[in-house]
């Protein structure tokens, strides 16, 4: 049987583990890049053949994409978020959606979730460049705030932000809101937390919001001009989940208006940014390159459970992580 794999786009599939070594036991492996707003049509006819496709944060599946490609029989992103595949049409045509099960990344991405959170808190990064830069005696300018004295919102309690939360309960002794609606409110609160119905609520009570909900129709954007006028003066803004959950615009506007105190960001709307994006230029604005599961540990779960996902797949097991599973599935053509 002639299986065809392609790693899409991925930058750190495989890099620390034997990961796609693997995969070529399952047949044969390719690695494309391809421009992250490459259309539907021609990123289809550049898979011609392929059967699995192992997909990275870009490049989007959509609808032509599916469209146009008869051979793609499941699509496994390496990562939790799905949201550049349009999982409606990948049901229509018969494809499988898998991802990565939350529990992999979630002890990566909630621990850089507190480094983000400290580092703007206590103005880490401002302080350390004022030494690089032979200022050390301006060390009382960089005056932050405990985490045990202040109120942390966290939006959206799956496996991250729920980890996210208990490590602030339990280690900083912070008071934790939590707004989901997709979740109980007797879960949140057996992890120490109180539980809110209205998102207004944790806007206006908290003083470092963070985000942890996945990116929907319903999520986009869902911190925009009315959610910041809603919010705290001062407030510290931390996004380790999509960046379009963010208006930026919006988010400039605030930064301007001196009402947000400071934002720590893995993600950003549009990712990747160079230098000239205009959120660069504040020095309370601190960005990293979306590396929130890059830990070595993070990542060889990650890899493991992509070979896993397209092994069971060939030996007709359960798939873990299934997002997608048609009625009515493409055959597998070689």
């Amino acid at each position: 049987m002639d299986i065809k794999i392609a790693i899409v786009n991925s930058k750190s599939f495989g890099i620390y583990t034997d990961a796609i070594e693997k995969l070529k036991r399952l047949g044969d492996v390719i690695k494309i890049d391809v421009p992250r707003d490459i259309e539907g049509k021609k990123l289809a006819e550049m898979l011609k053949g392929v059967h699995f496709i192992v997909a990275s944060v870009t490049p989007f599946y959509n609808r032509e994409f599916f469209e146009n490609n008869n051979d793609v029989v499941m699509i496994v992103r390496h990562g939790i978020g799905y949201d550049n595949i349009d999982v409606k049409a990948a049901e229509e045509y018969g494809v499988i959606v898998a991802r990565v099960p939350g529990w992999r990344e979630r002890e990566a991405v909630a621990e850089l979730t507190i480094a983000l959170m400290l580092a703007a808190l206590r103005r880490v990064v401002e302080a350390a460049n004022s030494v690089k830069s032979g200022r050390w005696h301006e060390r009382a300018r960089y005056v932050g705030k405990e985490l045990s004295s202040l109120t942390v919102g966290v939006i959206g309690f799956g496996n991250i932000g729920s980890r996210v939360a208990s490590i602030l309960v339990k280690g900083f002794n912070s008071r934790v809101v939590v707004y989901d609606p997709y979740v109980s409110r007797a879960y949140v609160e057996r992890i120490g937390c109180i539980y809110v119905e209205k998102l207004e609520d944790l806007l206006r009570e908290s003083d470092i919001i963070t985000l942890h909900t996945i990116l929907t129709e319903e999520t986009r954007h869902i911190i925009n001009r009315k959610a910041f006028e809603e919010m705290k003066n001062g407030v510290i803004i931390v996004n380790t989940a999509r960046g379009e959950l963010i208006d930026t615009s919006a988010l400039i506007e605030y930064i301007e208006k001196g009402k947000v105190a400071a934002v720590a960001l893995d993600v950003v709307e549009g990712e990747p940014i160079d230098e000239k994006h205009p959120l660069q230029k504040y020095p309370n604005v601190i960005i990293t390159p979306h590396i929130g599961a890059y830990t070595y540990e993070a990542l060889k779960g990650m890899d493991e459970a992509v070979v896993e996902a397209i092994e069971c797949y060939l030996n007709n097991k359960s798939i873990d992580g299934v997002v997608v599973m048609p009625r009515k599935r493409r055959i597998l053509k070689t």
